[in-house]
């Protein structure tokens, strides 16, 4: 052995000396190639020798890299981590093999052994800041084609290390390699994946134009199947289309607008709303996810097809949770209020409407039995914003973080933002001209006595919505209400629970506390393709 150990070191020294003459000795590289087989020293002493060497002598560069490999293999663990550090070294002035050696490092991270699987990862490190494209084609073939733990962990690498680098090392050339494959690995992915790719996308040049924004909406647009018939039963389509749609929200603007997504979910989603399987996670509302959801794209379209068809079907679903008067005859029963379904929808039919301002005044029995739901719907709301006045009236910045006055502040928000849309619709002809922030979204709680009109004096009088205050009631309408009693709600406290928030003895009902983002990830079934739902990274 001690006779082995001299030779690789006097092939290292004719190697070395050997200048401009280095290509003249291939004998002695070769026989450096040989030492792989040998003992442990000889090997770690052979994957330096190789890495040292290696770009001298070309003709035998598959068979060096071979050797490494044979290293990389070993099962002494001290030998398997030399290999892998000097492996980056082949790359330093023989640029052409880093794809290769990349796809082999890629493969190396499925190593269990966390002190080897840093190494793996640190050598991949390198190799990207030496040639960022070679190495990232070779992490995106074994994402395409590889075993599926290895994906997994290409995909975690990836996912953690690329932004490290920072964009002076995935400079434009190779940014367009990771969009380009990126959008490959889309084509089949998991839930997990999905998140993942679409924020590595988000980190990239698209996010800086609005075509490239447009350009992250069609993905998503392919991804949820905008061109596929929704079917409500299946879990994975839902949950596809949720997380599709929280993706796609960020890029929408005046100039990318969310129309085909509108579309869809007018004529898709909406009429089988009631038709949605329930999530097996606690807490959850995955119609109301939806809803928020549908809220957020009405704010971004424009110059929509087909208008009328998609503002009735908003209309049709808005009015299923909001019931007409009773009759005075008929026996009291309090109505069930969704005071957080008919937020997203009244602000729905809000912005959709606006396109076309005369739809309602071309059904004048249609028109009056909306009026009379607005109005029904007011009176029972106006009950809710006093009590909820009165709770948050004169509370401190500090006393308004508490969660039960954080659960007060967003069903203030929620109810007063019902009724400014109602005074709005209630006009005749109906108005558009209200602009207000949707209660799910981010609100500065300190400023709530400001924006709601509270003060240690009093509270400004909420006006009620009656048949002769809008300049242009129905006269019929008018006769008709007398014979109907208003409903008015009770008093009482108020829980202390965001899923369900409502005061006591009152059936109305505020669920959720934010635009459908506390919604669990799911655990199984696949997103798109034949891939199925693996573990949460």
């Amino acid at each position: 052995m001690t006779d082995n150990i001299e030779k690789l070191y006097k092939n290292f020294g004719v190697l070395a000396d050997a200048k401009d003459n280095i290509s003249q000795h291939e004998k002695e590289y070769l026989e450096i190639l040989g030492a792989v087989k040998g003992s442990i020293k000889e090997k770690r002493l052979a994957s330096q020798f190789i890495a040292r060497f290696f770009k001298y002598f070309p003709s035998l560069a598959d068979q060096a890299i071979d050797a490494l490999l044979d290293l990389c293999e070993d099962e002494d663990m001290s030998i398997r981590k030399q290999a892998i550090k000097d492996l980056p070294n082949l790359c330093k002035d023989t640029k052409e093999h880093t794809q290769k050696i990349a796809d082999i490092l890629a493969q190396l991270l499925q190593s269990e052994d966390a002190s080897e699987l840093s190494i793996v990862s640190s050598s991949l490190m390198t190799l990207l800041k030496l040639e960022p494209k070679g190495a990232l084609n070779g992490l995106y073939s074994q994402i395409l084609s590889g075993e599926e733990f290895v994906r997994e962990r290409c995909l975690k690498f990836i996912s953690s290390k690329i932004k490290l680098l920072g964009h002076e090392v995935i400079n434009k050339d190779a940014e367009e390699i990771l969009i380009a494959e990126t959008k490959k690995v889309l084509q089949d992915v998991t839930s997990d994946e999905f998140h993942i790719l679409m924020d590595l996308l988000a980190w990239t040049r698209l996010v800086k134009s609005a075509s490239g924004q447009k350009e992250l909406v069609d993905i998503v647009g392919d991804q949820v199947e905008l061109n596929q018939i929704f079917n409500p039963s299946d879990e994975d389509s839902v949950d596809r289309l949720i997380y599709g749609l929280r993706h796609a929200l960020p890029y929408f603007s005046s100039v990318v607008d969310s129309n085909k997504f509108v579309e869809y979910m007018c004529s898709q989603v909406l009429p089988n709303l009631n038709k949605l399987v329930s999530s097996e996670e606690e807490g959850t509302d995955t119609q109301l996810d939806l809803l928020k959801l549908f809220a957020e794209l009405c704010t971004y379209c424009n110059n929509l097809q087909n208008v009328e068809q998609l503002v009735s079907a908003v209309y049709n679903k808005l009015t299923e949770y909001m019931p007409l008067p009773p009759l005075a005859e008929e026996e009291q029963v309090e109505p069930s209020l969704e005071f957080s379904y008919v937020e997203c929808l009244m602000y729905s039919l809000h912005r959709l409407a606006r396109q076309c301002p005369d739809i309602f005044n071309k059904d004048p029995d249609k028109l009056k039995d909306f009026r009379l739901r607005l109005q029904y719907f007011a009176r029972g709301i106006q009950g809710y914003i006093k009590k909820l006045r009165e709770a948050l009236q004169g509370k401190s910045g500090e006393e308004l973080k508490s969660e039960e006055n954080k659960i007060k502040a967003v069903a203030l928000k929620t109810t007063s933002n019902i009724n400014s849309l109602i005074k709005d619709l209630f006009h005749s002809p109906p108005s558009f001209k209200s602009v207000i922030s949707l209660s799910w979204k981010p609100i500065q709680l300190s400023t709530v006595n400001k924006t709601e009109n509270i003060t240690e004096a009093g509270q400004k009088r909420h006006i009620p919505i009656t048949f002769g205050d809008s300049g242009g009631g129905n006269k019929h309408s008018r006769t008709e209400a007398r014979n109907r009693e208003i409903y008015t709600p009770p008093s009482g406290k108020y829980s202390n629970k965001v899923s369900s928030y409502a005061p006591i003895q009152m059936r109305g009902r505020f669920r959720g506390g934010g635009g459908g983002g506390g919604r669990p990830r799911p655990r199984g079934g696949s997103f798109r393709g034949n891939r199925t739902w693996r573990r949460n990274y």
